[in-house]
């Protein structure tokens, strides 16, 4: 096989770097990576000739040894291992790493079989042993990068979500800490308009801390804690605190009767976070006094939750896009733009679904639908 490999290389190189371009993708390299077939296949040459004198240690220094288990340092194994990186680099997959070899082992059976040319069993072993040594740790070495790569982009977007996140704090902070230290002063009092800018911070401060509570859980698939509750009470506690906001904000907010046997079973915490953050959302967007109106009532086998604001219409092809992380869709671009996001999560993780419907000029309403459950004479069913 060595001298075969020495008469047919340039042949067995063309034959691989055809099999890699059938399967290469639009864009990617046409020409071999700098570790690539080429290095392997001098690699082998060179095993086969130190063989041919029987000297075993030698050839393990080149090629490693059989049987894989603990990793032993070779000149294959150094190749392969740059081979893995560089192919994660140039936005291959590890089933390409595994390809890559085997494209060489093809290419050497058929051409053997074209040209007639025997191949000693010993001497097939060897291609063998090399072929798996070098498969084995280019893929160790893929997978190595890889997670150093995505562990890379993790680390990147949590830090940007918690400097968003401490950015939020400290300005609301600092606008409470202000608005406390003239009312301390004595000149002004807590009902006036500075009374009003405490009451806006403190508000926005709960609002963004509760919003990323419901993230983390959200994001850590932590498990819900199913219960059943009435809607008629979850809707009335929402309105507590609602109304407070709304008033703070200068919008006139408007909740239905719910019928008293309405039940839902879910997580109340993530329910309750998804509902006041698109209480929130319909705050800050609508028209100074206009109305918010949250409606809640059954539709054969669903509960329906509605948020209905006066933002004055959605622009186009933002009715999915605003659930996305971070997207700010008005001209309001305070907070992390994660409420909506982080809505949609718990929601959805009370098997229910989370929509918005658009009414061009005048707003928008926000459905939060669920499965329907009832109180039957004061007892949970």
């Amino acid at each position: 096989m060595h001298d075969f490999l020495i008469a047919n290389r340039t042949e067995l190189i063309a034959r691989c770097r055809a099999k890699v371009a059938k399967r290469a993708s639009p864009g990617m390299l046409e020409e071999e990576l700098q570790h690539g077939v080429t290095v392997f296949l001098d690699q082998l040459i060179k095993t086969l000739a130190v063989e041919r004198f029987v000297d075993t240690s030698r050839s393990r220094k080149v090629s490693g040894r059989a049987g894989g288990g603990k990793p032993a340092l070779s000149e294959i194994g150094e190749s392969a291992a740059l081979h893995g990186k560089e192919l994660l680099q140039h936005g291959f997959t590890v089933e390409e790493v595994v390809h890559d070899y085997g494209d060489l082992c093809q290419a050497i059976t058929d051409l053997a079989f074209e040209r007639g040319a025997a191949i000693d069993v010993d001497e097939f072993r060897t291609l063998n042993r090399c072929l798996d040594n070098a498969i084995a740790t280019a893929v160790t070495e893929f997978g190595y990068q890889h997670d150093f790569v995505m562990a890379g982009l993790q680390a990147d977007a949590l830090n940007e979500r918690l400097g968003f996140f401490a950015h939020e704090l400290r300005n609301l902070l600092c606008t409470a800490t202000l608005a406390l230290s003239i009312i301390k002063e004595g000149n002004v009092g807590l009902t006036g308009a500075t009374g009003g800018v405490l009451d806006r911070a403190l508000i926005g401060l709960a609002n963004l801390i509760g919003r990323s509570l419901a993230d983390v859980r959200a994001t850590a698939d932590m498990e819900v804690q199913h219960r059943l509750f009435s809607l008629a009470d979850f809707i009335a506690e929402i309105k507590l605190s609602a109304t407070l906001e709304a008033k703070v904000k200068g919008c006139v907010l408007t909740v239905s009767h719910v019928d008293p046997l309405l039940a839902v079973d879910a997580d109340r915490d993530l329910l309750l976070s998804a509902t006041g953050n698109l209480l929130q959302n319909a705050f800050k967007f609508s028209h100074a006094h206009s109305e918010v109106t949250l409606n809640a009532y059954s539709s054969a086998d669903r509960i329906l939750i509605d948020v209905e604001d006066h933002c004055g219409g959605l622009p186009p092809g933002a009715a999915e896009r605003m659930f996305n992380s971070f997207t700010q869709m008005g001209a309001d671009t305070s907070g992390l733009g994660l409420g909506l996001s982080i809505s949609r999560r718990s929601v959805e993780a009370n098997h229910g679904i989370l929509s918005v419907r658009d009414i061009p000029g005048t707003g928008c309403v926000f459905t939060i639908d669920l499965p329907r459950h009832a109180l039957v004479t004061g007892v949970l069913s």
